[in-house]
């Protein structure tokens, strides 16, 4: 037996927040493993004036305060993203608050943007000592009223360490965040980040990205997409949580109040980052995220117009190895429909 699947079997016997914590607790001392193998050049992208060796990253959520993104760079992935950060420190909702659905493939979790500050993430990424690209993603302190002020504090903290910035809209787990998803509010939050990364940066600021639900109706999406076009939005991460409850959940930790993340989500953000494919025309990068543990779900997130890819809660459930599975999978796919690059297979669906 591995000493990769000998450590699965030891954190599946935890609580699953303490076997997180003690795997980036791991992975920040370079404990994790390593992808010796090099990418197949045609996972090869550009987007956002960066070269990725690969599309597959890590979601918001993995890595809250900067001290694994080295780690889980050395393990394959083409990207990470930190976070969320909020300004202050926070210990987020009471506990227990993260719950596996091993027989439904899923993670309910009402963290409550528990995370150590923007200045303990900025003292991390400081140091920068690994290549990679390195995304970061803010949100608000759940007493702040103004929410602009939280999101331009962090945004001018972090500015000079983050390869594209998040604006996280839409957790379901700080009261009155996905409100923020209004057009007008939104359209405010855009103004005050892309303004305060400027002055931090002194300069062009990092690349703009917004992450919203997959819990919205059709006006929202149109909203949504109409503001990111008239914003110069440089992409949209398609999609966090979901509060529905699909009737196929057969766990009874499913009735957890909480964000619905894993296998059940699939089809709902795979379904939502369609629409704001056709929505945008197409126009603007688009992440998508929700339900991803094979090869064959990063392709069909990328045929339904997808031009990178994270994971997150597979990856609790299946281990390390499952990096090496979906960029294997993923390669063979798009060869076997004929595609020289990944870059030629966004938005096939629909085109």
């Amino acid at each position: 037996m591995s000493t990769t699947t000998l450590a699965m079997s030891f954190l599946r016997r935890l609580d699953p927040e303490r076997a997180h914590n003690l795997t980036v607790w791991a992975l920040a001392r370079g404990l994790g493993p390593l992808d010796g193998g090099s990418d197949d050049p045609v996972l090869a992208c550009q987007y956002f004036g960066y070269d990725f060796s690969n599309p597959i990253g890590v979601a918001a959520g993995f890595d809250k305060d900067a001290r694994a993104y080295a780690g889980l760079l050395r393990m394959g992935f083409g990207f990470t993203e930190i976070g969320t950060v909020t300004p202050l420190p926070q210990v987020g909702n009471p506990k227990p608050r993260l719950f596996r659905l091993p027989r439904d493939g899923a993670v309910i979790n009402r963290m409550g943007f528990n995370n150590q500050g923007m200045e303990a993430a900025a003292g991390r990424l400081i140091n920068r000592d690994v290549g990679g690209i390195v995304g970061v993603n803010i949100g608000k302190n759940k007493e702040t009223e103004d929410a602009a002020v939280d999101y331009e504090a962090c945004a001018e903290r972090l500015a000079p360490f983050a390869d594209y910035i998040v604006i996280n809209v839409s957790s379901p787990n700080t009261p009155g965040l996905r409100a923020l998803q209004d057009a007008d509010v939104l359209t405010r939050l855009i103004t005050v980040v892309r303004a305060a990364a400027e002055r931090s940066r002194k300069g062009a600021p990092p690349p703009l990205l917004v992450k919203i639900a997959p819990d919205l109706t059709s006006g929202d999406k149109q909203d949504i997409a109409a503001m990111a076009l008239e914003q110069a939005v440089d992409g949209l991460i398609i999609s966090n949580t979901t509060i529905e409850r699909p009737d196929s959940l057969q766990e009874p930790a499913s009735t957890e109040p909480g964000g619905l993340s894993g296998a059940p989500l699939f089809a709902l953000s795979t379904a939502v980052l369609g629409d704001m494919y056709k929505l945008t025309e197409g126009r603007i990068t688009l992440i998508g995220a929700g339900g991803v543990s094979s090869g064959a779900d990063a392709y069909a997130k990328i045929r339904a117009g997808a031009s990178l890819v994270q994971l997150y809660s597979a990856m609790a459930l299946k281990g390390p190895g499952l990096v090496r599975n979906v960029k294997t999978g993923l390669s063979e796919r798009l060869k076997a429909d004929g595609f020289a690059r990944v870059t030629d297979a966004v938005g096939v669906a629909f085109r």
